[in-house]
């Protein structure tokens, strides 16, 4: 009864050893097949399930694919009734021969193991072989930021037998073009991806030789619309913030100044954060040339005021020398007298510059000496007055210089956007 159980329970009957079925210990395979003789075709097609990455600051990209290979080795023939073909998982590799592939340029790769090794093998009863990874790979891509954030960059991810060159394995695409292939939900946040495509050639080194090389490459062009909103908006908006101050009165002196060093210093935080987020290079970015200009623009409209309250101050000097008179007296308009004696004038004064104080304190004791009635009257006046001729009294305090300013920097600023905007786009 107990050998007849034992006879009955499936578990403890040995099953066929893939080994024994293939035959492996039949063999060297340290050996490539057909060792000596012409090279192994070794058919290669990738399917690329994600980009995960792209590093300016790095220059590299990270890339998550489906690398397939296709030989044909007769060690591992076997007879099939039902010419089927068998899979193993990752255990086997260990045990056969394996092209050598590696990605020319990594700077990192691995190959998946969740839940375990992402590896398969196929072996056909004709002795074709499938071996398929699932591989994520960082690898250089040699970027050209002269029209960064305009430009379109072209990355390629290479293959190439490391031990073997031309004369023992040769490298092919299996199905041409249809050989790489695409998830269609492939996205980057930065990038619009415009081309995938597979091409081949031969890569020579002076102590090995000639060897097969594989190309993946792809075109990416950048998203404007990002950097629109975090640089170019926002220099746009400080060069006209900084063409307020020719509008400003040119004696209004503390408004101007510190608009002017407002603009600059933000002008100044865009540059360094867009820097700051891109390499070192050597050379001049487009987004550099256009943040560049724009702060030349706000630096001249700072420029623009220092050379308009200079020659104003030369020319009043120069306006009170003509009219000053033998007594010491000079005949100033009412804005010139408020500036110094900081009291308002209807009409032009003759004034005293050493006596500024006394005449202002004159003006006060007869102001309180004259009666309610009377200081009512002249407050109505002084308020329809000062209405009346505040147009007329912002008009006179305007330098020609700020005049020919409204017209000149706007013009200028919207030729160069044009030109900037046409040459790179």
């Amino acid at each position: 009864r107990e050998i007849k159980m034992r006879k009955l329970d499936s578990t403890k009957v040995r099953p066929l050893k893939s080994e024994q079925l293939l035959r492996i210990e039949d063999h060297d395979f340290a050996l490539r097949p057909g060792f000596g003789g012409s090279p192994i075709p070794v058919g290669i097609d990738v399917q690329v399930e994600s980009i995960d990455s792209i590093s300016e600051v790095d220059m590299d990209f990270t890339m998550t694919l489906y690398l397939r290979h296709y030989w044909k080795d007769e060690r591992l023939s076997f007879r099939s009734n039902k010419n089927k073909s068998m899979t193993f998982d990752g255990r086997l590799i260990k045990k056969i021969w394996v092209p050598d592939v590696f990605f020319v340029h990594s700077k990192r790769s691995f190959i998946h193991d969740t839940t375990v090794e992402n590896v398969m093998l196929r072996v056909y009863p004709d002795g074709n072989v499938l071996f398929s990874l699932r591989i994520t790979v960082s690898a250089m891509c040699f970027m050209d930021f002269s029209r960064f954030p305009l430009d379109t960059q072209n990355c390629s991810l290479e293959l190439e037998s490391y031990a073997y060159n031309e004369d023992d394995l040769m490298l092919y695409w299996k199905r041409g073009n249809k050989s790489l292939s695409t998830d269609e939900h492939i996205s980057l946040s930065q990038f619009f991806i415009e081309e995938f495509s597979a091409s081949s050639g031969l890569a020579f080194y002076s102590s090995t030789g000639w060897y097969n090389r594989l190309f993946i490459n792809f075109a990416l062009r950048r998203h404007i619309f990002f950097f629109v909103l975090q640089s170019y908006f926002p220099a746009m908006l400080m060069v006209m913030l900084s063409w307020v101050s020719f509008w400003i009165d040119r004696r209004a002196v503390p408004a101007r100044v510190s608009l002017g060093i407002t603009t600059v210093l933000t002008m100044s935080t865009i540059m360094t954060g867009v820097s700051a987020s891109m390499p070192q290079v050597s050379y001049v970015k487009a987004v550099d040339v256009y943040l560049w200009i724009s702060f030349l623009f706000v630096f001249l409209s700072v420029i623009e005021y220092a050379a308009v309250n200079y020659l104003t101050t030369i020319e009043e000097r120069k306006q009170l020398k003509k009219r000053g008179k033998a007594s010491g007296m000079y005949s100033i308009d009412a804005v010139q007298a408020m500036a110094f004696d900081g009291c308002f004038h209807d009409t032009d004064v003759d004034t005293d510059l050493t006596a500024f104080s006394d005449r202002c304190e004159e003006n006060e004791t007869r102001a309180r000496a004259a009666s309610v009635s009377n200081v009512d009257t002249t407050r109505i006046k002084r308020k329809r007055s000062l209405k009346g001729n505040m147009g007329r009294i912002i008009l006179q305090n305007n330098h020609v210089i700020d005049t020919y300013s409204r017209i000149i920097f706007p013009s200028v600023y919207i030729v160069f956007n044009f030109f900037y905007w046409g040459l790179y786009i």
